[in-house]
């Protein structure tokens, strides 16, 4: 059973009441600019004042610098449910969002700071997060979630190899794919987590029938032998060897959705969006696979993955949470829906860009533009959620 969080006076800044707050909407915000710039940059019509190639710093600053705010946003929400210790609030959460703006600007202009002070301002975000999830999980003697402390280490160890190996190598390929990795394993352990329980809660209120398998043996085989399958990729990406771990691990996580009943849950968007976004793990995985014996391009793998599952179950977490945690009807609206649909066309369309090289020139920028559309809508929605002060003090769950 979950912690029951304690209560805790706060009169500031609606923005900076609770985690989520700043870090979806800024995070959000981020995810749409940083495509828009990178477009351009793609065509060689905008450049930055970056040490990293284009290339790298689309990467960089869609895997290490969205989604950790994303993730941060949803551990300083949760942590406080589980531990029953109050919430980053205030003073000490608006320097903790300096840190992660910080580290967007070092990286952005890192071609006259230097790689090395580069490096110390960007990855002290994600050492700075570890370090006070680790905190408030000991603190709390919530012992089962320290393998959360674990995955954001392992993010941010991949966020300071990239560092290196764009430094030293000139392209950072093995630390892209460490930091894609620990996302997922992320995905598969949060999503196993929230996907059946709030899909559960939603059938039991409504119809009878069935109902989403609960956490076993078969989710801890599935995440596992997807984590190794997952570490293979980050070191022999096309070896035969891990073709055949990704498409096993391809096979159960496809499994693992089918198991959770999400057909059942088409008039609820907010559920739905979450099996959605989940679907692109196993996809992810077989093109992945299927690029290991060459059959696909590398990269259709990756782009399932990080435009799809990150891209999705970002949106549909970061919605619902706001919602919940500021009292709000849990319902999609239609301009959410509309949300929605355009990160599913984003994915798809990026995901067909690699598959059909000759469609790519239409392609990219339908995927960029929806991107873009998807993330800046959604700040634009729940800006006014996030971001309104109330006109007194309220008591906030800690």
């Amino acid at each position: 059973m979950a912690a029951i969080p304690r209560l805790k006076l706060y009169a500031g800044p609606a923005l900076l009441s609770y985690g989520f707050r700043p870090f979806f909407f800024l995070g959000a915000i981020w995810a749409g600019i940083e495509v828009l710039a990178w477009l351009p940059m793609f065509y060689g019509e905008l450049s930055l004042a970056t040490a990293f190639s284009p290339r790298d710093w689309h990467v960089h600053e869609l895997l290490f610098g969205f989604v950790p705010a994303i993730v941060a946003g949803f551990l300083l929400t949760a942590i406080p449910n589980w531990t029953g210790r109050m919430p980053l609030q205030g003073l000490p959460l608006a320097g903790l969002v300096l840190v992660w703006l910080a580290g967007r600007y070092a990286v952005a202009v890192s071609a006259g700071i230097g790689w090395l002070g580069t490096t110390v301002v960007d990855c002290a975000f994600l050492v700075l997060m570890a370090a006070a999830v680790a905190r408030e999980i000991v603190a709390g003697k919530n012992w089962k979630n320290l393998k959360m402390v674990a995955l954001l280490s392992l993010l941010a160890a991949g966020n300071l190899g990239f560092h290196l190996e764009a430094h030293f190598k000139g392209i950072a390929l093995y630390s892209s794919r460490l930091g894609i990795s620990a996302v997922l394993v992320l995905i598969m352990v949060v999503g196993g987590r929230i996907i059946p329980s709030f899909t559960r809660n939603w059938l039991m209120r409504r119809q009878a029938g069935r109902l989403p398998a609960p956490f076993g043996r078969f989710d801890v085989a599935c995440i596992t032998l997807s984590t190794a399958a997952l570490a293979l990729w980050v070191v022999m990406p096309e070896e035969a060897q891990t073709g055949v771990g990704l498409l096993a691990a391809a096979a159960l996580n496809l499994i693992r959705l089918c198991r959770w009943a999400g057909y059942r849950s088409f008039s609820d968007r907010l559920v739905l969006v979450l099996h959605v976004g989940y679907a692109f793990v196993p996809l992810g995985f077989l093109l992945a696979g299927l690029s290991a014996f060459g059959i696909t391009a590398p990269s259709a793998g990756v782009h399932a993955w990080t435009a799809g599952a990150f891209g999705i179950m970002t949106l549909a977490v970061m919605s619902r949470a706001s919602l919940g945690h500021t009292g709000r009807a849990l319902v999609a609206s239609p301009a959410l829906q509309a949300v929605y649909a355009v990160a599913f066309t984003a994915a798809l369309a990026r995901i067909c860009a690699v598959l059909h090289p000759e469609w790519g020139e239409a392609l990219l920028p339908v995927a960029a533009l929806a991107w873009s559309a998807a993330f800046l809508g959604f700040a634009f929605l729940y800006a006014p959620i996030l971001c309104w002060k109330p006109s007194k003090a309220v008591r906030t769950p800690a």
